[in-house]
């Protein structure tokens, strides 16, 4: 079982930036792809980063290229999403999650463990 908790979350102004991070625990967290998913108000939760087990693969939507990274730090079992350039539209509940599969995937139905997610509010 692995356990995530998010933090980092937030209300900042339009064009601001924000970081999420992400620590884990309860396994061996390198075992793992980690990803960044988002709900937004009325919305369903839809993919947003994430990232292979090394690092050395990442993976963006559209909608957010160019503008966050994902990162992680192994040694610290910690997963990071930094913002930038944020707009209203990026307003949702940020979650992190873990998934057991060898290759990047996007959907949710391959992440296996999930946070409680942290609030991002954008303001215009």
């Amino acid at each position: 079982q692995v356990q995530l908790v998010e933090s980092g979350g937030g209300v900042v102004q339009a064009g601001g930036s924000l970081t999420l991070s992400c620590a884990a625990s309860g396994h061996t967290f390198s075992n793992y792809n980690m990803g960044w998913f988002r709900q937004p108000p009325g919305k369903e939760r839809e993919f947003v980063a994430t990232i292979s087990r090394s690092g050395g693969r990442t993976y963006y939507a559209d909608s957010v290229k160019g503008r966050f990274t994902i990162s992680r730090d192994n040694a610290k079992n910690t997963v990071y999403l930094q913002m930038g350039s944020l707009k209203p539209e990026d307003t949702a509940v940020y979650y992190c999650t873990a998934s057991r599969s060898k290759v990047i995937v996007t959907t949710t139905d391959w992440f296996d463990y999930w946070g409680q997610g942290t609030q991002v509010t954008v303001s215009s």
